[in-house]
This record gives structure tokens, C-alpha cells and sequence, in this order.
């Protein structure tokens, strides 16, 4: 979250409200954002009680796993308006980054890293922030309404926000979809201290499509719209920190970092086109890297190899842990074999205890 600027010297811009928006909107198309809409940052009580209530059914379940950060503070990710009490008017903007080839092709070649789209590239935060902090600097020098920025860094709510806003609707995966973008789209926040008209929420357009939930490895959809985060693998190969359950292993295979499946599958991704903002385009050392070659990555090479991405964040002995798994997966002991033989000795117990279970699934003992 980030704070308004200084105020200016020089009298603001009088415009009315509508105006306002419609030249807000207009802004943020120039510094090339693909979607923007407008929601009141105050809710009805009962709209602020059913997005309530799912969260602390979904923290009361267990369901948010290592993510402890998401049981704290429940009743301020639920309204806009708690995080800032001046808030009037959430702006929702939204940047395309849909892939230009089928994201589940990668899954055929086992001695290749599957990464998720949306870590291809730039690490979107920094691209999303930069574009919203100019945005917020328009606004604020022109009209000097006071605002705050939200980039995934604090506890709103962004994808029910989105669909107040008439972004899309929350999927049965539980990601925003939009009839336009599909499945492929980064959310960011402003905050904004002045009324302005809202657009129209939109509806749910899922009807009784199932491919999302059925296409799961891990069978991490319960329900519809509900997501048991433990057996997700972005959860697994992102956030959590130990040791994957031996059990979900295998169901992992050539994924490294992150999941696009229940993404991939949605029919609505027929509207989408490839996403035009070339920091989100994927790098060489993302784009199918070979299992063998990420093996041999130490701390330092890691972070060359990955920096400016979100894969950095999580640190080299995490990613190698998923890299193991993956080489255990593979089917391909002529090459695998000795990458993971090699991962054995590693520093990490994290990374030796996969290389550990990957070494099993390469040479199981032989039959006497």
C-alpha cells in the first residue's frame, strides 16, 4: 500500500464526478492498463457479511495452510473502507497477461520446468505498482483527491472488488474471469477519497462448466468457489516452506513453480488475446528450462538466473526442493539420474530429503 504524494502547490482541476472517472479511466488506459472499473469502498452489511463469513469459513477449515497472515485481521480484508475509513471509491485496474501458446504443453516434456505464466516474466507487483503509482500521481497533481495504492500487499480483497467494479466474477477455481480477458488477469487497487459513479458488478457466467475443478491433479476444489490451498500446488511449490506430502508428489510432475490447469482450461479464455505489456513476456531462463541444468544452481546462480521475477522470492533451496520432485517425476533416469544424484550432497536438508524421494521414483531397488 502506498500513500498519496505531497500535495502540490498549484489549485486543483473542479470536474465533476462522472467526468472524473470517465478521465481516471482514460489515464489509465494511456499508461496501459487493459480494464478498469468503479465500486463504492463502502459495502451493504449484508455484501460485507457473506465476504466475511467465506473467509472465516475458509480460515476456520485450515484451508489457508503455511499462509498464516491470512487468519489475521479477517474483518479488515473484508470492506475497502476498514483499511481506510476516508475511502469513497475503489478503482480496479486490471493488466492482460495471457499467454501466446496453450500453457499446458510444457506438461508433455518431463525433463522441462513448468513455471506459471505469470511468472514468466517481470514480477508483476513491480509492473502493476509502477503503472498504479503513475496513475495515483496523475490524479493527484491534477485533482488532488487523496488515494492509496494496493498492489497484492495488504489485506483487501482484490477479486471481490473486481467483480463490485464489473471486472469479472469469481470462478468456481475462486480466480476472477472476465468475458473479455478470460482467465489472464493481474489486479491492482486505488483507493480513492471522493464519491465517484460506480460501474455495474458483474454476475456469474459459469454456469454448469466444470472443466476448472475437474482438471485439478490434487483435487483441490472441495466444492465450487471453494479452494483447499493445501492441495494446491501453487500453494505447495510457492508458499509453503517444507517438505511436500509424499502423497501429492507425484501428482506434481514437471510444475516447478505455480499451476495454470484450472487457469488454462476455462472456456472463457477463447476471448482472450496475448498480452500486449512486454515486461510480462517470458524470459529465456523461464520458458521451459531444462530439470538438469536448474539442478546444478546455487545460491548466487539462482538469483541471476531469476532476478526481477517472482520466482526469487522464494528463495533457492525452495525452488530446487520443487526442481527434485520434478526430476523424480520425470521418467528420464539417463539425465535425471545424475542431476538428482548429485542433489544429495546439497547444503539444504529441504533439498536432500526431495532429491532423496526423487532417487526412489529414478532406481527403485532392484527385485531379488
Amino acid at each position: 500500500m502506498s500513500r498519496t504524494p505531497p500535495r502540490p502547490k498549484r489549485s486543483p482541476k473542479k470536474v465533476a464526478p462522472a467526468e472524473l472517472r470517465d478521465a481516471i479511466r482514460d489515464e489509465a488506459l494511456k499508461l496501459g492498463f487493459d480494464a478498469v472499473g468503479f465500486a463504492p469502498a463502502n459495502l451493504e452489511p449484508d455484501a460485507r457479511a457473506l465476504r466475511l463469513g467465506r473467509l472465516i469459513q475458509f480460515v476456520a477449515d485450515g484451508w489457508q495452510g503455511d499462509m498464516g497472515w491470512m487468519a489475521e485481521r479477517t474483518d479488515r480484508r473484508a470492506d475497502p473502507a476498514t483499511l481506510w475509513p476516508e475511502a469513497k471509491t475503489v478503482v480496479s485496474l486490471a493488466l492482460n497477461y495471457a499467454p501466446a501458446r496453450d500453457p499446458l504443453a510444457i506438461l508433455e516434456q518431463h525433463e522441462r520446468g513448468a513455471i506459471s505464466v505469470y511468472a514468466q516474466g517481470r514480477d508483476y507487483h513491480e509492473v502493476m505498482k509502477s503503472k498504479l503509482k503513475a496513475l495515483g500521481r496523475i490524479i493527484w497533481d491534477t485533482y488532488q483527491h487523496d488515494l492509496k495504492v494496493f498492489v497484492d500487499t495488504a489485506p483487501l480483497m482484490e477479486k471481490p472488488a473486481a467483480q463490485a467494479a464489473g471486472q469479472g466474477w469469481q470462478g468456481k477455481h475462486t480466480n476472477l474471469v472476465s468475458r473479455t480477458f478470460g482467465s489472464w488477469l493481474f489486479l491492482g487497487e486505488l483507493l480513492l477519497s471522493i464519491e465517484l459513479p460506480s460501474d455495474e458488478a458483474e454476475s456469474d457466467h459459469c454456469g454448469q462448466c466444470r472443466a476448472c475443478l475437474d482438471i485439478c491433479p490434487t483435487k483441490a476444489f472441495p466444492a465450487p468457489y471453494r479452494l483447499d490451498a493445501r492441495r494446491c500446488i501453487s500453494y505447495l511449490t510457492i508458499e509453503h516452506e517444507g517438505p511436500i506430502d509424499e502423497e501429492l508428489r507425484p501428482l506434481l510432475g514437471n510444475r516447478i513453480y505455480g499451476c495454470d490447469d484450472c487457469l488454462a482450461v476455462c472456456p472463457w479464455n477463447k476471448f482472450a488475446k496475448t498480452a500486449q505489456e512486454m515486461a510480462l513476456a517470458p524470459r529465456a531462463a523461464t520458458d521451459a528450462p531444462a530439470l538438469a541444468e536448474l539442478a546444478t544452481l546455487d545460491d548466487a546462480g539462482f538469483r541471476r538466473r531469476f532476478a526481477g521475477t517472482a520466482i526469487k522470492r522464494i528463495g533457492r533451496d525452495r525452488f530446487l526442493r520443487n526442481v527434485a520432485y520434478a526430476l523424480g517425476n520425470s521418467s528420464a533416469p539417463a539425465t535425471s539420474l545424475p542431476a538428482v544424484q548429485r542433489l544429495l550432497t546439497d547444503n539444504s536438508a529441504l533439498v536432500r530429503d526431495a532429491a532423496l524421494w526423487a532417487l526412489s521414483r529414478l532406481s527403485p531397488p532392484a527385485l531379488p
